[in-house]
């Protein structure tokens, strides 16, 4: 018997007892039957908004599980052949001088010039016209 049914229940009980509703009691037990029928009316409304947020949440969980999965790492090495991960999705490792943290990055983000930080929110910049020399006009080759 759910909350709704025991509310419709103690509503039928006071209903079969005669109860003078012109006293004072009378008056304090309907009022008091009828909040708790608010009540249970509520408490039903806010199960089934807590199942529907939990039947979401289940989705969103699988979805994560799945992107998770796309992004895990593999043992391979750098000339990794395998369609199990996403090793060739990744080509640079960058690391936050704010917070630390590792960032995997590819050729299309670095193109972009600049990445937040997942981390701390740091907006990091990437400079790919300069040589790690120095030298705008390098030759060096590295």
């Amino acid at each position: 018997m759910d909350i709704v049914e025991k509310a419709a229940y103690l509503r039928g009980l006071f209903d079969g007892l005669d109860i003078d509703t012109d006293t004072k009691e009378g008056k304090l037990l309907v009022a008091m039957v009828d909040v708790i029928d608010e009540l249970a009316a509520s408490v039903s409304d806010l199960e089934k908004i807590a199942d529907d947020i939990s039947d979401e949440l289940d989705e969103v969980a699988e979805e994560l599980l799945e992107l998770e999965g796309a992004f895990d790492e593999c043992d391979c090495d750098d000339d990794c052949d395998c369609d199990d991960c996403a090793c060739d999705d990744f080509h640079y490792e960058v690391v936050c001088p704010t917070c630390g943290d590792s960032i995997m990055v590819d050729d299309d983000i670095l193109d972009l010039g600049k990445i937040t930080c997942p981390g701390c929110g740091e907006e990091l910049e990437f400079d790919m016209d300069e040589c790690c020399c120095g030298d705008e006009e390098c030759s060096c080759g590295e």
